[in-house]
């Protein structure tokens, strides 16, 4: 018997119901994983209080890492025994087991573990595109990253330095301002406390920052804006604090004829060539040991209620995992 986390209706922590299921056999293309580790993102906060709708009852999660148990008629790419992971449009990762389209997965190396892969596809790949291609970071930019002692800001600050930028974060405390100070941020700013543009605008002689990541939302998005130098881009990215209102289009303009995007990491790996260049860019920068994953918080599956009010309480840093067993 299986068992996966499922959502019967939208609400807090609380509505994550530990479930036994059964799992048919591969329909064509599909494949079985047998899941050794699994991702918890903020994401699947947002489909279990339902601020991004999904029909009902779900299983959440986006992220994991396993071994290949079955395949169904025409998977060419995958065979029994494979070590993949994944960062999917599909949901459905809180399970011991589960059915996913072969399309949705990468080879994992060899070298890199399983609970390494579920700390690092979804965080990984959405570094890779703020970094790489929404905006391309160069040697001597400097840049703010907000909740750079989260999953996302540690891994991505540590890749922007070995990009060669100068990072400025934003935290919350100062031992969140430490962990993150010893992954790489030059500039930390404890935001409960200090200004942050003011920080930002002495830090860059008054310039401001060409592009500022924003996975807060709705507490920090003017703070966003106003670090920015003209021209300057503002990448949101994420909703930790609720979404940001709706914004005048003449405040961009105000401020410097700022440029405003909301990107997604599904829309990046939609070709499934530029999905696996990508976790093939990430799988690179982790065994160069440029940039070392940090799981901080380790939860048994069946203990999920527990791992999304730690991780909406802001008690985590770094990554979370779950583990089936």
């Amino acid at each position: 018997m299986e068992y996966a986390i499922q959502v019967a209706q939208p609400g807090g922590p609380e509505v994550l119901q530990y479930t036994e299921i059964e799992l048919p056999a591969p329909q064509p293309g599909e494949v079985l994983v047998r899941q050794h580790a699994i991702g918890l993102n903020f994401l699947d906060v947002y489909y279990r209080s339902g601020l991004y709708p999904h029909p009902l009852p779900l299983v959440p999660g986006v992220e994991g890492a396993g071994v290949i148990e079955a395949v169904g008629d025409g998977v060419t790419e995958l065979k029994v025994g494979q070590r993949v992971a994944y960062a999917s449009r599909q949901l459905g990762a809180y399970a011991s087991a589960r059915l996913i389209a072969q399309t949705e997965l990468v080879p994992l190396p060899d070298d890199i573990s399983f609970e390494t892969a579920a700390a690092i596809m979804l965080q990984g790949l959405t570094a890779q595109y703020l970094l790489r291609q929404t905006y391309v970071v160069k040697p001597g930019d400097t840049i703010l990253f907000h909740a750079v002692a989260g999953g996302l800001g540690l891994f991505a600050c540590q890749w922007a330095k070995a990009l060669g930028a100068t990072v400025i974060g934003t935290v919350g405390s100062n031992e969140k301002a430490a962990v993150a100070r010893a992954h790489g941020c030059d500039h930390p700013i404890v935001y409960t406390r200090d200004n942050v543009v003011e920080k930002v605008r002495e830090i860059t002689n008054g310039e401001g920052v060409p592009v500022v990541y924003d996975s807060v939302g709705k507490d920090t998005y003017e703070i966003s804006l106003d670090s920015l130098r003209p021209q300057g881009l503002f990448v949101s990215c994420g909703n930790a604090s609720g979404p940001i209102p709706l914004l005048d289009s003449r405040e961009l303009m105000k401020r410097g004829s700022l440029f405003f995007t909301r990107p997604g990491v599904f829309s990046y790996t939609a070709r499934r060539e530029n999905y696996l260049q990508m976790a093939r860019d990430v799988f690179e920068i982790v065994q160069s040991g440029k940039v070392q994953p940090q799981i901080n918080q380790r939860y048994a599956l069946a203990d999920v209620a527990q791992a999304h009010g730690d991780l909406e309480g802001r008690k985590t840093t770094g990554k979370t995992i779950l583990l089936p067993r």
